[in-house]
């Protein structure tokens, strides 16, 4: 198959599962119709899925990273010891884990193509992360309290592993807890990475953004707390914006 063929048949399986058949017309383009697996896939129900389904998926997700610019972890080099600031998309990443900043619901965004961080791994992994995650909730019986966090493999990311945290949500002025709560985000990675023999995490800009927490106070407690874990796993922060590019590297002395 080529990747058109594959993204049609993806398409076409997702449409099927909802009869949507009558209600959307797949777009000529191929951007147009990569936009509208993304949207079938942010809001499917975590449940099971055809192995016929799976194995065109996760070909035309590694073949769609492939063509990407992957940036790998070895090719960097450190601000600090064994820290690092890497400005990209978190999901081309190639290290032992990325830093997925959930909800408590830990299943990912259902928000068809929305542009948060969550809907992006879940998309660029395949189904099976949600299905993963579906299963660890339902043991668990209960929503994901902030500060902690859980594992998972990655599947057609290119790193090895997805850590899901839940930051604060602030509500006005940031207060003591918040800030706690921010730093036991970073910890609880940290402590997974240290259980899994993970060498390398990769960590975005945690409850900024929607959830509100100021960037440069968001900052300074990710550095302090990964610089206090004082353990042998490499930390990349990861920015997007450039402005959190600007205040990491004042933080840390590249300026």
């Amino acid at each position: 198959m080529t990747q058109s063929e594959r993204l049609e048949f993806l398409i076409n399986y997702l449409i099927s599962e909802y009869d949507y058949r009558r209600k959307i017309a797949i777009p000529k383009s191929e951007s147009e119709r990569f936009k509208l697996f993304r949207s079938l896939v942010n809001v499917r129900p975590p449940r099971p899925i055809g192995e016929d389904f799976l194995k065109v998926q996760d070909e035309y997700l590694q073949a769609l990273t492939a063509a990407m610019r992957i940036t790998d972890i070895d090719g960097l080099s450190p601000v600090a010891e064994g820290i690092y600031l890497w400005q990209g998309d978190i999901t081309t990443l190639k290290c032992g884990a990325i830093v997925n900043a959930a909800n408590s619901g830990m299943t990912g965004c259902y928000s068809p193509c929305h542009g948060c961080i969550d809907n992006a791994i879940h998309t660029f992994a395949g189904v099976q992360l949600r299905q993963k995650c579906a299963e660890i909730m339902a043991r668990q019986g209960h929503d994901e309290p902030t500060g902690r966090a859980k594992i998972t493999p990655a599947y057609n990311l290119p790193c090895d592993f997805v850590l899901h945290t839940v930051g604060p949500i602030v509500r006005g002025n940031v207060i003591e807890n918040d800030r706690k709560l921010l730093a036991a985000c970073y910890r609880s990675c940290l402590e997974l990475a240290q259980e899994n023999c993970i060498k390398s995490a990769a960590f975005p800009c945690i409850s900024t953004g929607e959830f509100h927490f100021p960037n440069d106070l968001a900052a300074e407690i990710a550095i302090k707390t990964v610089k206090e874990f004082k353990k042998n796993t490499k930390v990349i922060f990861n920015v997007f914006k450039d402005d959190d590019r600007r205040i990491y590297q004042k933080l840390l002395g590249q300026n």
